[in-house]
């Protein structure tokens, strides 16, 4: 009885033991992506935009979970937040291609100006894997804001 129950012990540790790798290499969902959007948007109107963008780019933890994150772009396609690389905040993104030349940034604030919300497929750098990869992201237009959760495929 005394070895089973260490065997149990042990098992119990070694399956704890892996399961951050295991949480690590979870992919979020459209409807994780939708939803967490969806509380994007609530807390830019709640809180405004400086709290907001300040939240977003900064890793709150209410708005990035693994490989889902929150960004944000004015109807000129300008990053006014991006929760994986803040170094993107502040620039005029409207020309960027992805790896296949599609003009994403600017397809968005097309998509925007007469959607109030969609999906939109295009390459981008997974900030979990460091990999470009398919990507397809929600997203839903906020006053003259475009907020915006994508998830890898």
């Amino acid at each position: 009885m005394r070895r089973s129950g260490m065997a149990v012990v042990v098992a119990v540790l070694a399956g704890l033991a892996s399961a951050p790798a295991l949480a690590a290499g979870e992919k979020g969902t459209a409807d994780e992506a939708v939803a967490m959007t969806r509380k994007a948007v609530a807390f830019l109107a709640k809180e405004g935009p400086d709290a907001a963008f300040a939240a977003f780019t900064g890793k709150d933890a209410r708005f990035t979970d693994r490989d889902l994150y929150v960004i944000v772009y004015g109807q000129d396609g300008k990053c006014l937040a991006h929760g994986a690389n803040p170094k993107l905040v502040g620039k005029d993104l409207i020309e960027n291609q992805d790896t296949d030349g599609k003009f994403y940034i600017r397809e968005r604030v097309e998509l925007a100006r007469s959607k109030p919300s969609f999906w939109q497929d295009y390459k981008f750098t997974n900030p979990a894997t460091k990999k470009i990869e398919p990507k397809s992201t929600y997203c839903e237009t906020a006053a003259d804001k475009i907020v915006c959760v994508g998830i890898y495929k």
